[in-house]
């Protein structure tokens, strides 16, 4: 008897030049096993060169409950190292990938779904968001690169809290902490994703390279070499053709005025 073809965990959808990258396993709140892990590698693997931008979400009431437990087997130390470690090649296909990627998150976005999440540039929440690292309660430690991209945005000491007490953060406690950049009434976070996606892709090409690469890495260098980083990524970019019909679209009064619309 032939073992039936698991459904695909992602769908991809191209609108323009965004792509709606969509995680459903609702009947597991869309955790994630080693299959999705590998789809979701795939998918990030081959973005076409149409897209400049995507939108990353969860279907149904959940953006990520994390690892798939029932999957969790006993693993020796080498074979834990490299399951860790394929997570952790996939979200940093992600976060250090071909174009920016907007996360829109609803419900549970708990551990594995908390480093998914985290690996991208921009994260809209809807009000049902909340955010927990549960691995200290299971006996476990995070595996998808939490610890790395954690830290900069939370602190140490509050993932450390986060993990040793189980604590959960709603939205509103998530934007306060950089979890997330914007909040949303729930069922709006698609729509917003997609309005800033779009704005993205609108930007220059260069411009958007040296905001995913070069930023992170910049701002983790020492000083002197952050200040020759940032000067040779500036002169990079200003020396795109596109970059200089910007300008001159500015200086002959044909580019949109920076205003406050707060």
């Amino acid at each position: 008897m032939t073992s039936p073809i698991p459904k695909a965990a992602f769908a991809t959808e191209q609108r323009g030049a965004v792509l709606i990258v969509t995680l459903d396993r609702q009947a597991k709140r869309n955790a994630l096993d080693d299959p999705a892990v590998a789809e979701l590698d795939a998918v990030f693997s081959a973005i076409p060169d149409s897209v400049k931008a995507v939108v990353l979400h969860g279907e149904g009431p959940n953006f990520s409950a994390g690892l798939d437990l029932s999957e969790l087997t006993e693993r020796n130390v080498a074979q834990g190292v490299f399951h860790s470690m394929s997570w952790t090649r996939t979200f940093e296909k992600i976060q250090f990938g071909k174009v920016p990627v907007v996360a829109v998150m609803r419900g549970a976005v708990i551990g594995g779904g908390l480093e998914l999440a985290c690996a991208t540039h921009v994260r809209v929440a809807e009000r049902s968001a909340y955010y927990a690292l549960p691995e200290g309660q299971r006996g476990i430690y995070v595996g998808g690169g939490a610890s790395v991209r954690l830290p900069p945005l939370i602190g140490v000491s509050r993932m450390m809290e986060m993990m040793l007490t189980g604590r959960t953060y709603n939205s509103a406690e998530g934007l306060a902490l950089a979890l997330s950049h914007y909040v949303v009434d729930d069922g709006a976070g698609l729509a917003r994703g997609m309005e800033l996606a779009e704005k993205i892709a609108g930007n220059a090409p260069l411009t958007n390279f040296a905001l995913i690469h070069a930023l992170p890495r910049i701002a983790g260098a020492d000083p002197a070499t952050g200040f020759l980083m940032e000067s040779l990524m500036a002169s990079v970019a200003q020396d795109a053709p596109e970059a200089k019909q910007r300008l001159r679209d500015f200086l002959e009064k044909r580019a949109e005025k920076i205003v406050n619309k707060g």
